[in-house]
């Protein structure tokens, strides 16, 4: 379906989404460009901010957009949640029928928007950009950058050069039951491929950085590979979780009793004493390990999802919300407008 045939149930055709973490200083010039932008295209939009627990003036610079700009929305969380929960935040609170979502770090190009449309329109459900010349330090971030995407892609099936790219485009129904925890917001195209929706990608343009630092260090490469197992069992395993534990289990059950049997003999044949023979004590360990695979693995998923998605807990918390054209909104007023968002 072309953007320009759905239906236009709250009005808006596009939204952007925009985390925003101690960027104030590069906040007018991305709204400049983002107004620009925006305003030759031939769809009605909005944009949404995310202040993810800012303390450099970020959320009173965006107040004083907003204020100038109905478009604007503006979300404020109660102190930094990452980028994950930014993102998930303004996948809740857009209300355009395509979500786009992109840095506020001015790295990203606005003109480039028109080109996720473009591809959009051609049928995909997910459009990510690929910063094909970027513009960022080879050894610190490109290089860990090119083996973290040729990993994901051949882990999850789905080939993209650029999962880090904030500058993506969204079907809302894509994203709008997607349940997002840790570092999964750089695996929504593949968890949204999984569901059947076609993704693909386009190179994009990407600046240098003019003000501040950035906000990624090497450290998050950890957490990053630790969500990709994350994002590899649900795939696999997510109705079936049994047949990942429960390999894994008997293979260790499997161990324990070849072990076993190995110090049995070794007691039959060799006349060998099995109080001190370490292969007992191995085969127990095994046994005890298999038992646990099979057990704690299970129940601690089935806790974890209940928690998040039976009570439809949000991962993040909201201070302040401002909706366009609305005002600031107190938090009483807020809980009453979110439901059962936590404010």
């Amino acid at each position: 379906m072309r953007i320009a045939d759905y239906p236009r149930e709250h009005g808006i055709d596009l939204s952007l989404v925009i985390p925003v973490y101690n960027e104030t200083e590069s906040l007018d010039a991305l709204f400049a460009e983002l107004k620009s932008t925006l305003g030759a295209l031939a769809y009605t939009w909005e944009i949404v901010f995310i202040d993810d627990g800012s303390f450099d003036g970020s959320f009173e610079k965006l107040l004083q957009i907003q204020a100038d700009c109905p478009q604007v929305g503006v979300v404020q969380f109660r102190r930094n949640f990452g980028q994950t929960a930014a993102l998930s935040a303004g996948f809740d609170f857009a209300h355009g029928n395509i979500i786009i979502t992109m840095d506020a770090d001015l790295q990203n190009d606005p003109a480039d928007i028109a080109v996720l449309l473009a591809k959009l329109d051609e049928g995909y459900d997910i459009v990510s950009g690929w910063r094909h010349a970027r513009q960022d330090s080879w050894l610190n971030r490109k290089l860990p950058s090119k083996i973290a995407n040729w990993l994901i892609s051949r882990l999850t099936k789905v080939a993209l050069h650029d999962y880090g790219c904030t500058l993506k485009a969204y079907r809302r129904e894509v994203v709008k039951n997607l349940n997002l925890y840790g570092e999964l917001h750089r695996f929504i195209p593949a968890l949204a491929n999984e569901r059947g929706a076609r993704v693909t990608e386009v190179k994009v343009n990407h600046r240098r950085r003019q003000f501040g630092r950035s906000k990624y260090t090497l450290s998050r490469t950890s957490r990053v590979l630790l969500d990709l197992a994350n994002v590899k069992f649900l795939l696999e395993y997510r109705t079936r979780p049994i047949q990942f534990f429960g390999k894994l289990g008997l293979l260790s059950l499997f161990g324990g009793g070849l072990m076993f049997t190995g110090a049995v003999a070794m007691k039959l044949f060799a006349n060998m004493d099995l109080t001190g023979n370490p292969m007992l004590l191995t085969s127990l360990i095994l046994f005890v390990a298999g038992i646990q695979l099979i057990s704690t693995g299970l129940i601690g998923e089935l806790v974890t999802r209940a928690y998040y998605e039976n009570q439809g807990k949000p991962i993040y918390t909201v201070k302040t919300v401002v909706q366009p054209n609305r005002g600031a909104l107190d938090d009483k007023t807020a809980a009453g407008l979110l439901g059962d968002v936590e404010v």
